[in-house]
């Protein structure tokens, strides 16, 4: 019998039922990822298994080297069959780890592979992946088109002239391709190393020439009207905690001007200058319509001599204890209080801050929309069925599960795409054991298979609007 059944991960008769008839088949919106758009436009073949499963991947680098493997089998210069060899002799200590069902997850859709990665069937299935990745059936598109991708946001920078998007686009390719604005940078006022050379590059990008905060606003919008114009209808925010100080224009022209001088700047000040950002750049979102996203609470770049060796996003990030509930409620309120708070949706990373999403949606949400504040899905170290579980249980306990907009990849990789299933067969499991225990009624099956789907693709669908 094969480890990923037809009922993997579904405990009852009725959390089969509710996943075969109404989840299966569900096209997949992945509203915000990392993959590269340029993969897409050129319809790339990935030279072997590990180009496409290992590159890039900081879940699978840090259990490597949780488990003892070299630094150069992760990133470094050993070959790629090394590396997927590594791979191989860990994927088996990763037991009770989501990685162990990832993996297999993914040698099955869109391999058709149901043999067990170890050390012993490495090169077998090695071997077998790398063939079928040289065919046409397992190019970047067919992988999307197996997997019923029906729409990617990807995560752009401002100053990205989105070539590869509107070449898609031009081209008429059947999977919408579209941007998300994610403008980290232009927040780093007290980091001159950062900030100077990206408003240089922001200059250059929308031919505005910032030598004040209205030019810098300018700019930012100049890009804002540009992606829109191509299709972009998400923004989204990698935060420690929401930035909601306290500020006046004047503060803010005088602390960007000492970011110019290189002049030092105080930690209270940098706040004001990322409360004020955040603030016009969501009056941008809501004036056009968009949705703005928050992924907050990741203490990053943990570990100084990596940082300096690897650069960031590489594995050494961690979950944070940040102090948001304020903040959260202050920023939120600000934008609600003239009626100009966009459609949000709301990440967090420390699942000890569950509830306090869970509720906080709801203080928001004022019927203008279904769902117009989001308590967004289970992210990054919480993207395994016990985080998904809990998330879905605070948001069913504090709100409405059957207005939830569902689950996202979040990932560079074109073969996390079974992530949408792992989530579809956890919701359908976690409904289905309600039902079976009598805690939701089985003569309401009609409408549970329905909120079902909602969940996995309808109310995305509905939400975004592309």
């Amino acid at each position: 019998m094969s480890f990923i059944d037809d009922n993997f991960l579904l405990q009852t008769k009725t959390a089969q039922q509710l996943y075969h008839e109404h989840a299966k088949n569900m096209p997949i919106i992945d509203y915000h990822c990392h993959l590269p758009p340029e993969d897409i436009a050129s319809d790339r073949k990935f030279e072997n298994l590990t180009k496409i499963w290992l590159e890039g991947d900081h879940y699978k680098w840090r259990a490597m080297r949780t488990n003892g493997v070299a630094e150069k089998y992760c990133t470094g210069n050993a070959s790629d069959w090394e590396k997927f060899e590594k791979w191989a002799q860990t994927v088996p200590y990763t037991m009770r780890n989501p990685l162990y069902h990832w993996t297999h997850m993914e040698l099955k859709n869109p391999f058709g592979i149901e043999t067990i990665l170890k050390p012993e069937t490495a090169r077998e299935v090695y071997e077998a992946c790398t063939g079928m990745l040289q065919t046409d059936a397992f190019s970047v598109r067919s992988i999307l088109r197996k997997m019923k991708v029906e729409v990617i946001c990807t995560t752009d920078d401002p100053i990205s002239d989105l070539k590869h998007h509107r070449s898609l686009k031009e081209e008429g390719f059947d999977i919408k391709v579209l941007p998300t604005f994610r403008c980290d940078k232009v927040l780093a006022v007290e980091q001159p190393e950062v900030f100077l050379p990206y408003l240089q590059q922001l200059e250059a990008a929308s031919g505005i020439s910032i030598g004040n905060v209205q030019q810098l606003l300018d700019a930012l919008r100049q890009r804002h009207d540009f992606f829109h114009e191509q299709g972009c209808r998400l923004s989204d925010h990698g935060l420690e905690t929401l930035y909601a100080e306290d500020y006046t224009d004047e503060e803010i022209r005088k602390i960007f001007e000492k970011g110019l001088k290189k002049e030092s700047i105080s930690a209270a000040e940098a706040l004001k200058f990322k409360s004020a950002m955040l603030y016009e750049m969501a009056l941008m979102d809501q004036q056009k319509g968009w949705t703005q996203q928050f992924h907050i609470g990741a203490l990053r770049n943990n570990n100084t001599r990596m940082m300096r060796e690897l650069g960031p996003d590489t594995g050494f990030d961690s979950i944070g204890d940040f102090d948001v509930a304020r903040s959260l409620s202050r920023f939120l309120d600000k934008l609600d209080n003239t009626n100009q708070l966009a459609k949000t949706i709301l990440y967090n990373l420390n699942p000890s801050h569950n509830e306090l999403y869970a509720t906080m949606i709801g203080n928001f949400n004022d019927g203008s929309t279904p769902g117009k504040i989001q308590y967004g899905s289970a992210w990054w170290f919480l993207d395994q069925k016990d985080g998904m579980e809990k998330q879905m249980n605070a948001l069913s306990n504090m709100g409405l599960l059957s207005r939830f907009v569902g689950m996202l990849t979040d990932s560079r990789s074109f073969l996390s795409y079974p992530r949408h299933d792992y989530f579809r067969r956890t919701l359908c499991n976690l409904i289905g054991n309600d039902v079976e225990n009598g805690e939701l009624p089985a003569s309401e099956m009609a409408w549970i298979g329905q909120m079902v789907e909602n969940i996995c693709y309808n109310n995305a669908k509905g939400f975004f609007k592309f």
